[in-house]
């Protein structure tokens, strides 16, 4: 059976169309992300619809609380599952009170719509270093987190966000950057090498669709980085004041992945801009570290 995805639909209604969790179901039943807290039962009622009474794996992405909110709540409903994440990520499971803190200095309100993590058991987590999962390939993809996964399973990549953040509105294609504090550019770059040494697959993106050709979309997300590189240095160069916004008019100018945006519902629109300021942010802090 094909991967599908459940969107998980969110309280604010600015969110949705944002959120999903990838389901692959036959001999091993896996789900790929679970979302955040405050909207884990709806990713839990879609797949009773669906009649779905096993999950064996979940396979996180990363800790980011957007993907493993609900993690806690959906462990609960599926006590024979397994969770498979970075190692260097298990410790914010067993106590998520830093990554509840940090979350929250960087996404502010949009954390709180979010929900507060709950700390998952230790004995239902499995270090991704140690996990041998028949026919599932783990890759170490860091960048965007320093605890990020991608997985290959079924003929089909997920990358979480290794390769940024693709929507598809009136046949156009929208890809940008998902960059927020703290970002590592070069280690993001390898990643992205690293993903397309593997073969041309469908591209599975938890925010949020399905892309046919990976190594087409990659390329152009690697493109992407180093354009925003130049143009964010460029303004850098120009002084701090005003910076965040001077670097989001200019993207929203010159980078023609984002044109797609003008087609986006208002409240859409606003969701993205804020999130490119934080990816923006994050790209600041990483240029001014690393001149």
């Amino acid at each position: 059976m094909q991967p599908f995805l459940l969107e998980i639909k969110q309280n604010n209604p600015v969110l949705n169309q944002f959120i999903g969790a990838w389901v692959c179901l036959g001999d091993q039943n896996m789900v790929v992300d679970v979302g955040p807290s405050n909207s884990v039962r709806r990713l839990l009622r879609s797949l009773a619809e669906r009649d779905v009474k096993r999950i064996d794996y979940v396979l996180l992405t990363h800790i980011h609380i957007d993907h493993s909110g609900g993690l806690a709540d959906f462990l609960d409903h599926f006590p024979m599952a397994g969770v498979i994440c970075h190692d260097n990520g298990l410790k914010h499971m067993f106590d998520p009170s830093k990554l509840w803190t940090g979350s929250r200095h960087v996404l502010g309100d949009l954390a709180d719509d979010y929900g507060p993590v709950k700390p998952v058991k230790k004995e239902r987590l499995i270090p991704h270093s140690q996990a041998d999962i028949r026919d599932l390939q783990i890759i170490d993809t860091p960048g965007h987190a320093h605890h990020h996964l991608s997985f290959i399973y079924e003929g089909h990549l997920f990358p979480g966000e290794a390769a940024g953040n693709y929507f598809r509105f009136d046949h156009r294609d929208y890809l940008r950057p998902a960059t927020p504090s703290r970002f590592f550019l070069r280690e993001c770059l390898m990643s992205i090498d690293r993903l397309m040494a593997h073969d041309d697959l469908p591209i599975c993106y938890t925010h949020f669709g399905k892309a046919e050709g990976s190594h087409h979309i990659m390329a152009r997300f690697r493109d992407q980085l180093l354009r925003w590189e130049e143009w964010i240095r460029e303004e850098i160069s120009m002084g701090h004041d005003h910076l965040v916004e001077r670097c989001t008019e200019k993207l929203l100018r010159k980078d023609q992945n984002l044109s797609a945006i003008g087609s986006f519902l208002p409240e859409f629109q606003k969701r993205e801009k804020f999130l490119m300021a934080n990816s923006i942010i994050g790209f600041i802090e990483y240029l001014e570290k690393y001149p």
